[in-house]
């Protein structure tokens, strides 16, 4: 069974993140670091240093966005435009009941699915999702009558805890259990690789918390999440 105890590196888990697991796509150095921009907007500092803020910012062209979350949000500076500003809500399963996956059937997404995957995030926006991110791990989706009704993936890895993420339903298929099978199907996964499943959510959307804490996850922390893009 994997130490549930020591949660800390979850305070940061951005940084943590690209500086363990995710560390060969990582693009920076000991003071600041981010995904490729294919990959994803977000990236991460070990802590609020003018230093580390510098560095963040030599990481990211004139016109490109990033997403900061966690431990350490800068203040960015007046060559930034600040795009959104949010507090979100990191929740955990500690439990390691498996979970019902439905009577709908469920499939791996490949390269192949990417155009209809940005397209249903387009429409639903469950968070960041480029070209890439489906490498960050496994993604799994529903389809009916050839459409890409919902899915659901992996994204952070921080020790043995996993991030469920890319959540997301079309509006036509609401209220059908796909967000609830594709999940239990994707924390199965997990849980069979002796994995912890974590994600992040925002704080104001109590619905989505409600579907999660239904799901035997609980809230463990807070914290401020902004993107922004750099205009010089």
């Amino acid at each position: 069974m994997p130490d549930v105890t020591d949660e800390s590196e979850l305070d940061n888990p951005v940084w943590s993140c690209l500086t363990t697991r995710h560390a060969h796509l990582a693009r920076g150095g000991p003071l600041a670091a981010r995904y490729p921009v294919e990959f994803s907007p977000l990236g991460g500092i070990p802590a609020g240093a003018p230093d580390n803020v510098e560095a963040l910012q030599a990481l990211v062209g004139v016109g490109e966005d990033l997403s900061v979350a966690g431990a350490h949000v800068p203040e960015m500076p007046s060559n930034w435009e600040t795009q959104h500003r949010l507090r979100i809500a990191q929740m955990i399963r500690r439990e390691q009941a498996s979970l019902p996956e439905g009577g709908a059937e469920i499939s791996v997404l490949s390269a192949a699915d990417i155009g209809d995957m940005l397209a249903l995030v387009d429409l639903t926006h469950p968070g960041p999702f480029r070209n890439r991110t489906i490498e960050l791990g496994t993604f799994v989706g529903i389809r009916q009558h050839g459409r890409l009704l919902a899915m659901a993936g992996e994204r952070m890895w921080v020790g043995e805890h996993r991030e469920v993420s890319g959540v997301c339903t079309h509006p036509e298929a609401r209220r059908c259990g796909f967000a609830c099978a594709l999940m239990g199907h994707v924390i199965n996964r997990m849980l069979r690789a002796g994995q912890i499943p974590f994600l992040h959510v925002d704080s104001s959307n109590e619905r989505a918390i409600a579907l999660y804490e239904r799901l035997g996850f609980v809230r463990r922390a807070t914290f401020p999440l902004v993107h922004a893009k750099r205009i010089r």
